[in-house]
């Protein structure tokens, strides 16, 4: 695994859209807002032609364009860091013409985004062996102030901190809007870990679980999407790290319980759940929600049960903020008792 030098103090921060662009409010002022704010924090910018674009078909730009700029911003040596302006619904479309072997072949640097960003840093892992950072994309560091989730992706950046600790609260309704569009997090909701043991399908009062494996995942509906094409190198890559086994981290976007159901149903048997050692599931952007008696608790640990491993659900990932950044490759240490979950990332 290749793992990227750090940002530095005065370093310089690349911004790129390979899904949306920051075109719109409230996330051209945010962006414009999070420029300010790491400019205050001594660094440079080095913005790709794609960021403000929004002219593209689920994406910033065309999927020629986006590919372009994803290419040569992560080949560059003019920036130290890339981060992804947004997320949005297509970007599997520019795969074709980003250039993985240049990629592969050139200084590895850290790529940060989430939700559609799978893409690309579920790729540069499984592809590329390269370690990345599922986190918050450029526009959610214009907020004023920052929640505590975002100074920790920060610190990831630099080097400062490689031990993240969930949250006590989350986002259930943003308050965020073209007209307010610095608002932080509106965190109402209380964290509630829902932790199954190796095997079982019903949670236990104060249960208690650690495992350790090589951290891969990401979005869901970006990751079936992939499942089966030229990309899927997947079994490839659990079998390399087969002696330290797979910490899987999944969330949820668009799909319903059904669809969460489905997915797994697929993940699992093209073989992917190889060598796993865990799972760390995040909240569904359709949290609460009930199918035929189906939850999504029970769409995810009916099919897991089988493979006898720990399994923690309703962790801070994803599209209900705040979310915890992970580096997707690292090695990692997870412990989670009641409430409580500690990532420690090698």
């Amino acid at each position: 695994m290749r793992y990227p030098k750090y940002l530095p103090e005065h370093g310089t921060i690349g911004f790129v859209a390979p899904s949306f662009g920051c075109n719109i409010e409230p996330y051209r002022s945010a962006f414009d807002n999070a420029q300010r704010k790491f400019k205050e924090r001594g660094h440079g910018l080095d913005l790709g032609p794609n960021c403000y674009a929004g002219c593209g078909i689920g994406i910033s730009n065309t999927p020629e364009a986006c590919g372009r700029e994803l290419t040569e911003y992560y080949c560059s040596e003019k920036n130290d860091v890339l981060i992804s302006c947004g997320g949005g619904e297509l970007m599997c479309e520019i795969l074709d013409d980003v250039d993985f072997e240049k990629i592969r072949q050139a200084e590895p640097k850290w790529y940060m985004g989430f939700s559609d960003n799978t893409n690309m840093t579920f790729l540069l892992t499984t592809l590329c062996d390269t370690a990345s950072v599922y986190g918050p994309c450029a526009a959610a560091f214009g907020m004023e102030p920052w929640h505590e989730s975002l100074e920790d992706a920060y610190r990831l950046l630099r080097g400062t901190k490689q031990v993240i600790k969930g949250y006590e609260l989350w986002e259930k309704e943003g308050l965020k809007d073209e007209e307010h569009p610095l608002l932080p997090y509106h965190v109402t909701e209380k964290k509630e870990l829902r932790i199954y043991q190796p095997g079982k399908t019903e949670i236990e009062t104060q249960a208690e679980v650690k495992m350790e494996g090589r951290l891969v995942g990401g979005c869901m509906d970006c990751l079936v999407n992939l499942l089966g094409t030229k990309y899927d190198k997947v079994t490839e890559f659990s079998r390399r790290y087969k002696e330290e086994g797979i910490i899987w981290f999944l969330e949820a976007c668009d799909l319903n319980v059904m669809g969460i159901r489905r997915a797994v149903w697929q993940m699992k048997h093209a073989g992917w759940f190889s060598h796993v050692k865990g799972f760390l599931i995040g909240r569904p952007l359709v949290f609460g929600q009930e199918l035929m008696g189906l939850d999504a608790y029970h769409a995810v640990v009916d099919l897991l049960a089988e493979l006898q491993v720990p399994v923690i659900m309703d962790a801070d990932i994803g599209h209900l903020p705040p979310m915890m950044p992970l580096i997707c490759g690292s090695y990692a240490r997870v412990s989670a008792k009641g409430n409580d979950v500690t990532i420690e990332m090698k």
